[in-house]
């Protein structure tokens, strides 16, 4: 039975195209970094993943992976952790 956030995560997810989300696996290749690196960016704030309330799926959307690509090419570094989005920086 899905509960109410359930079902709040699942109509957001829904309502975009999913093939604009990407799996961990995907996310991860995409960005040149591992699964778990993929993982521990988005509990530390600096990716938001959408998950799907059926199975607990992390989903990425490509655009927002673009933009954390964007921000590691341009810092030159290619092993350097994004910033966490502006509503999610840490006190």
């Amino acid at each position: 039975m899905l509960t109410l956030i359930d079902l709040a995560a699942l109509q957001e997810i829904t309502t975009m195209n999913l093939s604009d989300y990407l799996r961990t696996s995907q996310a991860a290749e995409f960005l040149g970094v591992s699964p778990g690196t993929v993982r521990n960016w988005e509990k530390q704030g600096k990716l938001r993943a959408h998950k799907l309330p059926q199975n607990g799926y992390r989903l990425f959307l490509k655009a927002d992976l673009e933009v954390v690509l964007r921000e590691v090419q341009d810092s030159g570094e290619g092993s350097s952790a994004p910033s966490p989005p502006p509503g999610k920086r840490k006190a």
